[in-house]
């Protein structure tokens, strides 16, 4: 029974991998064979067309738009209230906090936690290990880079990057051109 078992489980396994290598060209690890991508975003309430991997972690009230992609092992804290935007890209192992504990931590337990919303606008793109503050608003067509810290508001079209994040560029948007990154010299 054990035997025939495997040999069923290894058939779909193959059969599925094999069918999202063809239609994403990607192997995902087995884990991402078990959901759907699509359902578990829609699932949660998020908007049409919107992916969210198995491995991204969400709590409290997280609000997402339509056709965005949240990559693997992110965690989305709504605590504090978190809201994401249209088209947005939001990369592997981002972590968006809307709560801290500080206070609460150095007063020995005397201070409440601090909860601040997030709101991140549309066509934003986040890169990769980053974490975004409670209270931090993100603008429109904003784009953050990868390993960044942000405890800053970024406006519209802005570029930050960096550890604490400040405005390293600018994003240039024409009606019919593909995006432009302009990045300055020496920052801001």
């Amino acid at each position: 029974m054990n035997r025939l078992l495997s040999r069923m489980l290894k058939r779909y396994f193959t059969f599925k991998r094999a069918r999202l290598r063809k239609r994403f060209d990607r192997v995902l690890p087995t884990n991402e064979l078990f959901t759907d991508r699509w359902e578990k975003a829609k699932y949660l309430g998020f908007g049409k067309d919107t992916s969210v991997y198995d491995s991204a972690t969400f709590f409290g009230n997280v609000k997402v738009g339509e056709r965005t992609w949240i990559g693997p092992y992110t965690i989305l804290d709504g605590t504090g209230g978190l809201t994401i935007g249209n088209n947005c890209g939001i990369g592997p192992g981002v972590y968006i906090y809307t709560h801290d504990t500080v206070s609460w931590t150095l007063s020995g337990g005397k201070h409440p936690y601090r909860y601040k919303p997030v709101t991140i606008g549309d066509n934003c793109f986040v890169g990769s290990q980053s974490i975004i503050y409670a209270g931090v608003t993100i603008g429109t067509s904003a784009m953050i880079m990868v390993n960044s810290v942000v405890s800053i508001d970024v406006p519209d079209r802005a570029i930050v990057g960096g550890s604490p994040a400040k405005i390293i560029g600018e994003v240039i948007l024409s009606d019919d051109a593909e995006p432009v990154l302009k990045f300055y010299g020496n920052g801001k």
